[in-house]
């Protein structure tokens, strides 16, 4: 069932049980003021006739008989009974006995003074009337003819009312529910052309208020979003397929001509160092992607838990060391700084590779190998330098180099695949920090790492 006849039976749903409530309460209102009205006329009727007889000598069973029969206020099918309290009839105008009279009805009558009940069509009322001497029982009864009527007509104007407003809600429920998607129909349609050789198309986003606007918008940012991810996702395929490419094939060529004829000894073993040297560097490139793809991956943040940066930082300081025994790795910790101030929220083994590819890089592309590295906190963050004497970086390229497989001009010389400060970016952006680059040529650069603290 769409959405457009669920809105129309949950509103039909809703009326129906607004107009029939109503509609039963008025009926019944008017029911109970019909007979409230009809025993009000009634009990008058009965009380004048009772004082005809009894408190007027002139006046007799006889007369008061030929006085009711011409009566024009007499009700429909009236008949009015007075008895005395040895239940002698003194007055009867039911000749028929079309209201039947029990003993146990004149004792609860003269117990409770007023009764009122139901015989056949007849409604009935029997009141106690009392006067200097006696009291007397009055039995009185009549048939609501036009009130009934009246109440029947209203039944009829009531039921015909409810089913052709029914009908006209159904139809406009239909109408408004059509009219309220339409937005979100243009929106299916619209979306239903985007494919993934058409991320660029944008849906329509309205007035950007109300909720088919601020869908749209978060649809759009949903879609800038996948856009994004296609292109780095081709633009890492080819990449990595390039930087894989060309040590494959060096490899291979150098197998090849080296096979072409006998070699000494010394020559293989020179060929297969040299190999040697090619495949690590595949394995230090597929490790350096495959953190990239982790540090890309949700899923990483679902490893998070509270780590100490000291500990890391010490960690990656160590492991450099044993790869690389020549570089000068100098750290050094503020003052200031306790366990508190030195623990962030984070995954452990790609925050190890961040500070790695840092002390590398820093390390790497300056004469002296070495880099400061300066800890400290600042505005509820933990704060790292990274201070080298390198190369530098030049103001035209310090806007691309977290790109992934970028390499600046200067240094090409150096061995490498230009994945560290793309895998460095990621991984600090999915710690919800941030890094800086200060930089100029053949003088140093500076990497500024802002981590929040843990909370």
């Amino acid at each position: 069932m769409n959405i457009r006849t669920r809105l129309t039976l949950l509103f039909i749903g809703i009326v129906f049980l607004i107009l029939s409530v109503s509609f039963i309460a008025i009926y019944l209102l008017s029911s109970d003021y019909r007979q409230e009205d009809f025993y009000l006329r009634l009990t008058s009727k009965a009380t004048n006739v009772a004082k005809l007889l009894i408190e007027v000598d002139e006046v007799d069973a006889t007369l008061l008989s030929k006085i009711e029969q011409n009566n024009p206020t007499s009700l429909p099918q009236e008949r009015i009974t007075i008895l005395n309290y040895r239940n002698e009839i003194l007055y009867s105008s039911d000749s028929a006995k079309e209201i039947a009279i029990a003993s146990n009805l004149l004792d609860r009558i003269r117990l409770e003074g007023d009764v009122r009940f139901r015989q056949g069509d007849f409604e009935v009322l029997g009141i106690l009337y009392t006067d200097r001497f006696d009291r007397f029982v009055v039995i009185a009864g009549a048939k609501d003819i036009i009130g009934l009527r009246k109440l029947k007509n209203l039944q009829a104007i009531l039921l015909i009312s409810f089913f052709g407003s029914m009908g006209l809600v159904s139809l406009s429920a239909w109408l408004y529910a059509g009219k309220a998607l339409a937005p979100i129909s243009k929106v299916i349609s619209e979306v239903d052309t985007i494919t993934a050789t058409s991320l660029n198309v944008r849906v329509a986003e309205g007035n950007q208020q109300d909720e088919i606007g601020r869908l749209s918008l978060t649809f759009n940012r949903m879609l800038d979003r996948l856009e994004n991810a296609f292109s780095i996702q081709r633009n890492f395929i080819a990449n990595a397929s390039h930087e894989l490419r060309t040590p494959l094939t060096a490899i291979t060529g150098k197998i090849e001509v080296t096979l072409l004829q006998p070699r000494t000894k010394e020559r293989y073993e020179e060929v297969l160092q040299d190999l040697s040297i090619q495949v690590r560097n595949i394995n230090q490139l597929s490790n350096r992607l495959l953190l990239l793809a982790q540090a890309s991956d949700d899923g990483a943040m679902r490893r998070f838990g509270p780590i100490r940066v000291d500990e890391v930082l010490w960690q990656a300081k160590e492991d450099e060391l044993q790869i690389a025994p020549h570089y000068i790795i100098d750290i050094d910790l503020d003052r200031g700084l306790d366990d508190e101030l030195l623990t962030i929220r984070g995954d452990e083994q790609l925050m190890k590779a961040a500070f790695v590819n840092l002390i590398d890089n820093a390390c790497k592309y300056s004469d002296s190998h070495s880099v400061i590295i300066h800890v400290y906190a600042a505005d509820n963050n933990l704060v790292l330098e990274f201070i080298d004497k390198g190369v530098g970086i030049s103001s035209e390229e310090i806007g691309t180099i977290f790109e992934p497989f970028f390499r600046g001009k200067n240094t090409l010389k150096k061995t490498g695949h230009g994945i560290g400060l793309s895998l460095i970016n990621r991984i600090i952006k999915i710690h919800k920090g941030r890094i800086e680059v200060r930089s100029k040529l053949n003088q140093g650069t500076v990497f500024t790492v802002h981590l929040p603290l843990f909370a």
